[in-house]
């Protein structure tokens, strides 16, 4: 009975191993795993321009300012404009008692009675001579004393002029007086500054650079400024050739359009170009890659991947100019990817569209046959 109860043990076993192996043994093998090719996208060099600015400082000046100073110096002894005042180019703003105005009339008056003495002796030797009781160089003499009496008064009365014009002093320009320090009374002198007059142009722009700036900047260049939400143009006028020795830049000097709310001594923001490369190979900063210092990028090339070292010049944020390594056909991966590496297979995505669109396409169709 045991050996019997035994034997069952043994048949039920083998059913139960057979019962998982065979299935095992007759299952069909897997079918490998396709794993997709990375899609990338890709695009040739473009031909642009890449222009960068950089923000400075300036201060807003008229474009004519002149500050005047006396020919003469003495006392002020009456004032005819005060500050705000406009002014037409030649009018009086003040006259000083010059004292040297004496000293020149006396020389004048000095030299009209020489004057006078010398062509009156003229006059009687050239009757003497005319009747022949004196000789001819006798009268030459005369002659010459009288051009040099002559000669003298007119330099006396040239000085006297001048004293006389200088004792009233004018505006050399037409415009406003912005300031002044003319006080009746006062002594001033021949260095002195007695006012400021601003001209009725246009406004200025004043600002500096570095040397590393200005060799871009050229007369005729055009630069953008802002105050207060609005924005202005100015054309550069002027570029130093010496350094300020103070600031130890260069002056830089432009003329603002339609300015004419821009006050006089105000500070205004404006934008200079730093650097500019025109017309030059472009590619978008994001495909560009370095390595120690050294740029790349991934060129795609039927299917498959190429790092090309490239020179990279000036660049912004969103362009970079390429100066070499590449020409204007190949395409350049800019797309990022963790598979990008010499050698690998990629995808473009243009390609790996098709075979989606035509899927849905077929799906469509037997969509509709089934209806």
């Amino acid at each position: 009975m045991k050996t019997i109860t035994k034997i069952v043990a043994g048949v039920a076993a083998v059913g139960v191993v057979a019962a998982i192996v065979i299935p095992r043994v007759f299952q069909p093998e897997p079918e490998p795993e396709i794993v997709a090719l990375p899609v990338v996208k890709a695009e040739t060099p473009q031909m642009g321009t890449i222009t960068l600015t950089k923000e400075l400082i300036g201060t807003i000046e008229p474009a004519d300012m002149v500050y005047v100073i006396p020919k003469v110096a003495g006392e002020v002894i009456e004032v005819y404009v005060s500050a705000g005042d406009t002014v037409a180019e030649g009018q009086p703003l003040c006259r000083i008692d010059n004292k040297q105005i004496d000293s020149t009339k006396i020389t004048l008056d000095s030299a009209q009675v020489a004057l006078d003495t010398a062509n009156a002796n003229l006059s009687r030797m050239q009757v003497l001579y005319a009747s022949g009781d004196i000789s001819a160089q006798t009268f030459e003499q005369a002659q010459t004393s009288a051009e040099s009496a002559r000669l003298q008064y007119d330099g006396a009365k040239l000085a006297y002029d001048l004293q006389v014009e200088y004792s009233t002093v004018t505006a050399p320009i037409a415009g406003k007086v912005e300031s002044t320090n003319m006080e009746l009374h006062n002594m001033v002198s021949q260095s002195s500054q007695v006012c400021v007059i601003t001209g009725e142009g246009g406004k200025k722009v004043t600002f500096s650079v570095a040397d590393s700036l200005r060799e871009n900047l050229k007369p005729g260049d055009t630069i953008t400024m802002e105050k207060q939400g609005s924005t202005y143009d100015a054309t550069i006028s002027e570029v130093a050739s010496m350094v300020n020795a103070q600031t130890g830049l260069f002056p830089v000097e432009a003329t603002v359009e339609n300015g004419e709310a821009l006050s006089p001594g105000v500070k205004i923001q404006l934008e200079i170009i730093s650097d500019q490369a025109e017309n030059v190979m472009t590619l978008p900063v994001d495909s560009i890659y370095y390595d120690g210092g050294d740029a790349y990028v991934y060129t795609y090339d039927n299917g498959t991947v190429h790092k090309v070292p490239v020179e990279v010049g000036i660049y912004d944020s969103e362009q970079a100019e390429i100066v070499s390594g590449l020409t204007m056909e190949d395409m350049v991966i800019t797309t990022w990817s963790s598979e990008l590496a010499e050698g690998a297979s990629v995808e473009l995505q243009a390609e790996a569209s098709a075979p989606q669109a035509e899927a849905e396409t077929a799906g469509t169709e037997s969509v509709s046959a089934e209806q």
